[in-house]
């Protein structure tokens, strides 16, 4: 059952990390080098038989701006850009092999970006048979890609399913035709409709479109439109977020104009008409902002109690190293998060210089490994069992964690949560919120609370 507390959301409104990662990537230090890259590749894959481990390749380039995107990107129609930048990839992809000196086997796969479908079908065929080269990809069990619809046909989706792609996701924001021409995005129904049809033709087992509230021009009977639309739709998976404005962070925000963006009542109430329709329309709300259907691996995940988290948001497959490739991309290994240079320039020259095009990372201590647990659990499973905790880690939770306790009592008292002697549970109605919860158990977020998205 959804419980849609508005009350209880106006009463919570604060600012608070998405925990894609603890700590989050904002806190990750430039002392953190190359030669830190280079042994922790040694200390993780040096063992005989290494687990599997999951690959992300950021593609940056797009053809056009949309001005409501935070990402890292390169706005270019130039191919021979491109062309320079795979060259470059494979110079990084062969520089790690090199130091791990074996073909690891990869168990997920992901492209991001920037519009990675802003790759020709050549340049899909021609990354893949890289990662071929310095991957074993035969066992992989989820290859993904963001597809943007406006420049991917259906030959586009069957060079995918060629290379064994078995699962995408769309952005598409928004479908009336004033809020695409605002954000610089006119993207019409039937692009996505070919892109969906077309993947399902070929059996991808999972599909995902992804939807913003908050954007410019969005009301309730135009927003509530698009949901229905989405519906007919029918993708597997969903991811509803809340636009953040931040314009001082991000260029492009500044072409949109705050008179035109729905006040936050407004934005509460597409938000509350978009939970009840996916969910009367056989959707189960995954937590945060992610809804899938009850047959999708992330819904029976959930179900288990074996759902993860990681840089893509919900998973299967999170507790697996990382690699990531690419500019600005981040990846994990073991105890250790890393992040690449954010330019080309910068990355090049690393690469020419035959150096990890490594731009800062972060070494865990013992105090930070048991939070992210704990945060952890609690934005996936949603609970938090005190006495698994001591088990793991050794230690006397309520002396820990005073602090912290008082402040998950006082989250007890608005509704946000049950607690026992041991343990505490999210309530429905904290469902939406649980970024308030997890931030309890953050010691870094008090030195500058006010740089997030808001939770709502």
């Amino acid at each position: 059952m959804i419980d849609f507390d508005r009350e209880l959301i106006d009463k919570c409104q604060t600012n608070a990390p998405r925990y894609t990662s603890y700590p989050t990537a904002d806190r990750f230090y430039l002392d953190f080098t190359a030669k830190n890259q280079e042994q922790q590749l040694y200390k993780k894959f040096s063992e005989i038989n290494p687990e599997p481990i999951s690959l992300y390749i950021h593609i940056p380039f797009c053809n056009t701006l949309c001005l409501f995107c935070g990402c890292n990107k390169i706005i270019t129609n130039d191919r021979s850009q491109i062309s320079q930048y795979l060259v470059y990839l494979e110079k990084e992809l062969e520089l790690y092999y090199q130091y791990i000196n074996r073909k690891l086997d990869v168990i997920q796969l992901h492209f991001g970006g920037g519009s990675p479908s802003w790759l020709s079908i050549e340049e899909v065929d021609l990354v893949m048979n890289l990662l071929r080269k310095y991957f074993n990809l035969d066992n992989a069990k989820e290859i993904a890609m963001e597809v943007d619809p406006r420049h991917t046909g259906a030959d586009f989706i069957a060079c995918l399913n060629n290379n064994g792609f078995n699962r995408i996701s769309i952005g598409l924001q928004d479908l009336d035709p004033k809020v695409q021409k605002a954000v610089n995005r006119i993207q019409p129904y039937e692009q996505s409709e070919l892109v969906l049809n077309s993947a399902r033709s070929f059996g991808f087992k999972s599909t995902n479109i992804d939807l913003i509230y908050g954007l410019p021009f969005q009301n309730l009977p135009q927003f509530s439109h698009t949901i229905d639309q989405i519906i007919k739709l029918a993708p597997d998976r969903i991811a509803l977020f809340n636009y953040a404005h931040i314009p001082s962070m991000f260029m492009p925000q500044t072409r949109i104009k705050e008179e035109d963006l729905p006040k936050a009542s407004e934005k509460l109430d597409m938000l509350q008409m978009s939970v009840n329709k996916l969910v009367d329309n056989g959707y189960v709300f995954i937590g945060m902002d992610h809804f899938a259907r009850e047959d999708d691996e992330l819904a029976i995940a959930l179900e288990n109690g074996t759902l993860q988290r990681n840089f893509q948001g919900y998973s299967t497959f999170a507790d697996t190293n990382m690699l990531s490739f690419g500019v600005s991309a981040i990846g994990f290994l073991g105890n250790t998060y890393y992040q690449n240079v954010k330019d080309t320039t910068s990355y090049y020259q690393f690469l020419d210089n035959k150096q990890l095009p490594i731009l800062r990372g972060f070494i865990l201590d013992d105090d930070d490994i048991l939070r992210r647990y704990i945060i952890s659990q609690i934005m996936c499973q949603f609970k938090l069992d005190y006495l698994s905790v001591e088990q793991k880690f050794k230690i006397d939770f309520a002396r820990y964690f005073v602090a912290e306790l008082v402040k998950i009592n006082d989250l007890e008292e608005i509704g946000l949560l049950h607690t026992s002697q041991s343990s505490f549970k999210v309530s429905n109605r904290g469902r939406f919120l649980i970024r308030n919860i997890a931030v309890i158990f953050d010691k870094y977020y008090k030195l500058q609370p006010n740089k997030y998205s808001k939770v709502i």
